[in-house]
């Protein structure tokens, strides 16, 4: 693995379009002297298949794609929501989960959970609320259409079985596609029964972090990254990637304060 590369011209890809995702990642990219690039400032793009079973392996077949493709040191990540009490649901389908409306008027059906973990009991004494008949789904934006899914979904959940937990991979490659550094995070909360919030992307409006009482649509955006399931994934990536810099603690400045418990809330 040739890092002398990536220490002499301290360039990364991010293999998104996602503006949001690039602002968040950069706020710890920036601070050790990296330019983070995303796919949208490129002349050329590709679209990866995401045909992994985990996000671990969907985040590595956006890295080595993008890599070999551009030939530039490329971060891959995956992201997604999954809810115990749809057996793992959105999961790995998180950014697509409208798509499968054949679904959306059917009881959960079990598959695997893409991330294990036990279930939690939310000390919460609100009482469901109906979630009233949507409109076509196809006629919002895709987030707004997720989240109204997962909603409809969760239709008849009780509050004390809303624990949800979000999950992010990490997977750094070289110019050649060659694996450098992998990492995973999770941050535990809850599903509200409708949205909180004007901040952040996804399903961050029903995600409820539990210590805060505050959504992450709520959160500003430094609570975010200290806390999110990204900033954990990240925590472990930077720590590897600091070792193979040359990088010390000192060295590196502005950095936001990330918890390092990675505990789920309790």
């Amino acid at each position: 693995m040739d890092w002398n590369s990536l220490r002499e011209r301290k360039e990364l890809l991010l293999g998104t379009t996602n503006k949001k995702k690039l602002i968040e990642m950069n706020a710890h990219l920036e601070p050790r002297g990296f330019e983070l690039r995303s796919l949208s400032q490129l002349p050329t793009q590709i679209d990866v298949e995401e045909t992994g079973e985990t996000f671990l392996e969907n985040a590595r077949l956006k890295a080595v794609a993008q890599a070999c493709t551009h030939r530039m040191w490329t971060i891959g990540e995956d992201s997604g929501l999954c809810v115990p009490a749809l057996s793992g649901d959105p999961g790995i389908f998180s950014a697509r989960y409208s798509e499968r409306l054949e679904l959306a008027n059917e009881s959960p059906q079990p598959h695997s959970v893409q991330v294990n973990g036990t279930n939690s009991q939310s000390t919460s004494n609100s009482s469901p609320t109906r979630v009233s008949p949507e409109a076509s789904l196809t006629e919002l934006p895709i987030d707004q259409r997720n989240n109204k899914k997962l909603l409809r979904m969760m239709a008849s959940i009780p509050a004390e079985n809303r624990q949800a937990y979000y999950v992010s991979a990490i997977v750094l490659c070289d110019p050649q596609g060659n694996v450098a550094i992998e990492s995973t995070g999770e941050c535990w909360g809850k599903i509200l029964f409708e949205p909180r919030g004007e901040q952040g992307f996804g399903y961050d409006p029903l995600f409820e972090v539990i210590e805060y009482h505050s959504t992450f649509a709520e959160l500003g955006l430094g609570v975010k990254r200290a806390i999110s399931h990204r900033s954990r994934a990240l925590r472990e990536f930077l720590s590897i990637l600091d070792s193979k810099m040359g990088l010390s603690n000192g060295q590196v400045t502005g950095m936001a304060s990330m918890d390092s418990s990675g505990r789920r809330p309790v």
